[in-house]
């Protein structure tokens, strides 16, 4: 804390102040905050359950401890020949347009596939403008490239001229740039309703007869190649979902003013660019200034860290049953199952004060946040059932000295195991699944979010209002329109539905005038923040009226020693904690155009400026900054 900051003038400061001052960004880092130290940590404990050989480990469990130390022996160098010849639809690379098989908005118990815009290798359309704050990421990228190429050819053997590649290299960010200039901008992109638009295979030919060198790209031979890699024929009948009409339309009149030479390179150069770090200590070298550019990191990452994150994230529950085992206290579990419980009830006693929603809409509202499902640290199966986690990996076989290879497997059984869901119908039961279920990790049940030996006000405020959170997400400016089985159908009646969008722009104005320094005065987004806005709002009221409700029948807290805070303080207190943290210039511009939440600080301000219970237990006064007179409220 900083306890010379006044707490109605700048919470945040006085909440994080000292902390701010204490810590460094490391040198690997774009970004440092209470939550980076809790993954930090997290990686620390997944570093030694990997590093530990255990001769009774079961089969899933052993190929993830091999997949990570084939990833920390670094002495085995590869080449990017490998990656190149391997470019196919198997391994799932999103250039030019994103296919993917998904849960079909309008009928979540399916599958369905989907057409997109794809990814760019800039953060965000906006850093192809080249001026200003972007023009040194743009320029440091067209330096990696040209850099790759000319190692490429070098380990081949291939004669080059410099100048010429250097004009491929920017032929193909020319590509990239117009690529990106047809893609919709994010503030664009929130509406579900108007992002979905479902038709036949023949009618996306009709509808999108997009060229490639003045031939029309044929829409089946395309998904048809995709799709027959897992065995699957589709007919020119299949449903498909677009999700982005106009940049399909817009692509049209791209694609053949280059060359398939250039497209190739574009396409080529996106997949190599993704596995750079996975190549040898040359490659890698090639993007120190382009990450310094994005993320202003002038080191990279331990290589252990990296590889712990890898193979958590390709063998996650091999790796989850590892952490449990290690680090995970089991009565965590059935202590935030009763806070899920009680900040529910509250959540649906509150929609009897919303002045702004019609008695038909809220019945609706309250039979979704009954139905809300949630799943707390891990699937108990991981630990019970042997047979079920080694099947879920029995194809892969992975060799210590071929990491490489290894991730060409990773990406290839996650490909196949994506598109050959078109056939099933959605496992709502899946601990990740995202129908209507709320996930609540092992790694973020501690200290600060919740320890059970805490006291129960710095839980309310931590894990509790993490648990409001979610639940709001399913009734923010997206989650609204999904009914109680997580399908895309309109619930609302008109007038509530109109109410609801005057209540938020309170917030888009609110949280679009904030300037961030760090981000050269640039202010946030309070369209592409909003959803997550709402939820922090929803999340902090919720949790608070759930303590209070916790106190009233189990009697005040102790106060905690050495601290002149109440307890209603503390739990402004510990919710403001989870936020302290700070990040780099350079990714403070990235983040502001690619992050969906607020930068922690004015999550922090944002919230607290909306509670009447916060500026109660400070008492702050209308001439306060955290107390203005005009209070946003949607939940």
């Amino acid at each position: 804390m900083d306890t010379t900051a006044e707490p109605c003038k700048d919470f945040y400061q006085y909440a994080c102040g000292g902390w701010l001052k204490r810590n460094v960004i490391p040198e690997t880092s774009s970004r440092y905050s209470n939550f980076d130290i809790l993954r930090d940590e997290l990686e620390v404990v997944l570093k030694d359950v990997l590093d530990k050989p255990n001769s009774n480990d079961i089969t899933a469990v052993q190929k993830a401890k091999t997949l990570y130390r084939s990833c920390i022996n670094e002495s085995a160098m590869w080449t990017a020949e490998t990656a190149i010849a391997q470019l196919t639809s198997r391994y799932g690379k999103k250039v030019l347009i994103n296919f993917f098989v998904g849960t079909d908005d309008k009928n979540s118990t399916t599958h369905i596939i989907h057409i997109d815009q794809p990814g760019l290798g800039l953060p965000s359309r906006d850093y192809y403008e080249c001026t200003g704050v972007y023009k040194e990421a743009c320029s440091a990228y067209v330096d990696f490239m040209i850099s790759v190429a000319k190692l490429i050819l070098q380990e081949r053997n291939i004669s080059f001229n410099e100048s010429k590649i250097s004009e491929e290299m920017k032929r193909v960010m020319d590509l990239e740039k117009e690529i990106a200039n047809a893609t919709t901008k994010a503030e664009d992109r929130n509406d579900p309703i108007l992002l979905y638009n479902k038709m036949t295979l023949a009618q996306l030919q009709n509808n999108f007869s997009v060229e490639i060198n003045h031939k029309v790209f044929n829409w089946s031979k395309f998904i048809n190649t995709i799709m027959s890699t897992v065995q699957i024929s589709v007919e020119n009948t299949e449903q498909v979902v677009v999700y982005d009409p106009e940049y399909l339309i817009r692509l049209k009149s791209i694609l053949n003013k280059y060359t398939p030479r250039e497209i190739q390179n574009y396409m080529i150069w996106r997949f190599v660019m993704d596995l750079v770090n996975s190549l040898s200590r040359n490659y890698k070298d090639t993007r120190n200034a382009f990450r310094k550019a994005l993320y202003g990191t002038t080191s990279e990452t331990a290589v252990w860290r990296r590889c712990a994150n890898y193979v958590n994230g390709n063998m996650e529950n091999a790796v989850g049953r590892l952490y449990v085992e290690e680090a995970f206290a089991g009565e965590s579990k059935h202590v935030v199952q009763e806070m899920i419980a009680d900040i529910r009830e509250v959540f649906i006693k509150t929609l009897d004060e919303l002045t702004w929603m019609d008695v038909e809409t809220k019945k609706k509202a309250e039979q979704k946040a009954t139905a809300i499902r949630e799943r707390i640290g891990y699937p108990d199966e991981i630990m019970t059932d042997n047979n079920k986690l080694n099947s879920e990996y029995q194809e892969l076989n992975y060799k210590e000295d071929e990491y490489f290879e290894n991730i060409i497997q990773n990406l290839v059984f996650s490909q196949k195991k994506r598109l050959k869901k078109l056939r099933e119908k959605v496992d709502k039961e899946d601990f990740h699944s995202k129908s209507y279920l709320e996930v609540f990790p092992a790694g973020i049940l501690q200290p600060p979010f919740f320890s059970a030996t805490q006291s129960k006000s710095l839980n309310y405020g931590g894990i509790g209002m993490v648990i409001g959170h979610e639940i709001t997400h399913g009734f923010d400016d997206n989650g609204r329109n999904f009914n109680e089985n997580g399908d895309l159908l309109d619930w609302w009646t008109e007038e509530s539905a109109r109410n609801f969008k005057e209540q938020s722009q309170c917030m888009v104005y609110q949280y679009g005038n904030f300037s961030w320094d760090l981000a050269g005065g640039q202010h946030l987004s309070g369209i592409n923040t909003l959803g997550e806005n709402i939820a922090d709002n929803g999340g902090i009221r919720q949790a608070y009226k759930a303590y209070e409700n916790f106190v009233k029948k189990n009697g005040n807290e102790k106060l905690l020693p050495g601290l002149e805070m109440n307890h209603k303080q503390l739990f402004f207190l510990n919710f403001a904690q989870v936020w302290c943290g700070t990040y780099r210039p350079e990714y403070a511009v990235n983040s502001i155009k690619t992050d969906v939440h607020s930068p922690g600080k004015f999550r922090v301000i944002g919230s607290l400026q909306n509670s009447p219970e916060f500026s109660e237990a400070f008492s702050c006064t209308k001439t306060n900054y955290m107390d203005p007179a005009n209070k946003c409220r949607v939940w």
